[in-house]
């Protein structure tokens, strides 16, 4: 039986994307990735809690669906265009690649 419950922390190194200004934002793809979390709210994949920076990475927490569910939403998440590469999953201690 799957488990519906499962929570999984995605991952992204907080990578500035090349080629801007000085005044604009370093982190464009951070919203960017809020807005695709947002619209899985359809899918039942949630987002548990804010997003926030943990070290070097910025954590988006996924919960909602299943974990295999998940793991495909994380994975068309971090191969989005302008998200920088090192993307991963934690699950339950267990780390999962995403892109390159």
């Amino acid at each position: 039986m799957p488990d519906d419950d499962a929570t999984i922390d995605l991952h992204v190194p907080l990578t500035p994307t090349p080629g801007l200004t000085e005044d604009e934002y370093r982190f464009p793809w951070i919203h960017e990735l809020e807005d695709a979390i947002s619209t899985l709210e359809d899918d039942s994949v949630l987002e548990l809690d804010d997003a926030d920076e943990q070290g070097d990475d910025y954590v988006f927490t996924l919960t909602g669906a299943s974990e295999e569910r998940l793991l495909s939403a994380a994975g068309k998440l971090a191969n989005l265009d302008g998200v920088p590469a090192g993307a991963f999953a934690m699950v339950d201690d267990r780390r999962v690649e995403l892109n390159d």
